[in-house]
């Protein structure tokens, strides 16, 4: 193993004296500074000679220079142009990390095609290859990094993050909880989701003004084989849980009333023995499964035969008796403007922020 510098606070705050310039707020710069937390994301990563890893968020290069010395290969995404320079001198000894300088995301609902394709290829390089997403990520892109590596076709296998803390209960939350949403059930279906360890503020430099979690998030692709339909679900929590709130037999007429009757829906619901009252917020993971595949199927029918539904959204009593009910979910975290969606796709990071 090469020896890493270990980027402790005086040394990142000479470091940016001698450069002069200084850690960007909005772009979530916050560097961990404790060395022995880097150590502790990377050795929950586990990796291996077969690991190709993913950092987004290189900063300065701390974490990646670590991540080189135990993986095959790393690829290090740095959108601003000073990190991407002070990471290349961090790892410079390294042969086995591509940094690149660009954003990770092409919007909010899907990763930069050409990062995707670079992946593809390292992966391609190393045999018997893993890909894990290992990184401190930035407040601004860890929603919508980690929901679309989930959606994309990049065979992942674990990731291990630093995350904003409320984000992190998001993640894990359970059917009643406050944070229980379309991004717990989204990662939930897929994969093992596990906080590690609460971070206070003082753990990095600049410090943040909230806390900070180290998830671990595992995929189980037997989990993931009950979904008929990804892309379905994936829209149908969004969607769902727009009005997570409002009964469930309410949103669905609205969601659908362009392919499926008021009656199909309550037939529906009757033959999955759920009750019309239900809300989104209080059921399990499981439910939500077979609901959205029950449901794809339904709209799948009517679209093929081409008869549609009676109502609108507009016209269902329940969803306008209860419209003081809406509650839209978020995660505190700060999207900047690079990361808006400026065409028609609408995916889970809208929802989640």
């Amino acid at each position: 193993m090469k020896d890493v510098q270990r980027q402790t606070r005086t040394y990142l705050m000479a470091l940016f004296q001698q450069h002069g310039f200084n850690p960007r707020t909005d772009l979530g710069q916050n560097f961990l500074i404790d060395v022995n937390l880097i150590e502790f994301v990377v050795r929950h990563a586990e990796l291996g000679p077969n690991d190709v890893v993913l950092e987004v968020g290189s900063g300065t290069g701390g974490m990646t220079a670590f991540l080189a010395s135990a993986a095959a290969r790393v690829i290090s995404v740095e959108i601003d142009r000073n990190m991407f320079m002070l990471a290349g001198e961090a790892v410079r000894d390294f042969t086995n990390v591509r940094l690149v300088n660009r954003d990770i995301l092409k919007n909010k609902n899907k990763l930069d095609p050409e990062i995707v394709q670079l992946i593809k290829s390292e992966l391609e390089a190393v045999p018997d290859s893993r890909l894990k997403l290992v990184a401190n990520l930035p407040y601004s892109v860890a929603t919508p990094v980690i929901s679309n590596l989930i959606a994309s076709d990049l065979p992942w296998k674990r990731m291990v993050a630093t995350i904003q803390w409320e984000l992190g209960e998001k993640m894990a939350a359970e059917p009643g909880d406050s944070s229980y949403g379309a991004l717990s059930v989204w990662l939930q279906a897929q994969s093992s989701v596990r906080i590690l360890r609460k971070l206070g503020p003082k753990v990095f430099w600049p410090r943040p003004k909230v806390d900070s979690a180290i998830v671990s998030i595992w995929r189980d692709n037997k989990l993931a084989a009950r979904i008929e339909n990804r892309a379905f679900f994936l829209d149908f929590l969004r969607r769902l849980f727009h009005h997570r709130r409002k009964l469930i037999r309410s949103v669905l007429v609205g969601m659908y009333s362009k392919q499926i009757a008021k009656q199909e829906v309550d037939r529906i619901l009757e033959e999955l023995g759920y009750p019309a009252d239900q809300r989104a917020e209080r059921m399990d993971v499981e439910s939500l499964i077979r609901l959205s595949n029950r449901m794809s199927l339904a709209v799948a029918a009517a679209d093929s035969s081409g008869v549609t539904g009676t109502g609108s959204e507009d016209e269902d009593e329940d969803i306008a008796a209860e419209d003081d009910d809406h509650e839209e979910d978020t995660d505190g975290a700060h999207q900047d403007d690079a990361h808006q969606d400026s065409g028609p796709e609408y995916g889970i990071a809208d929802e989640m922020t």
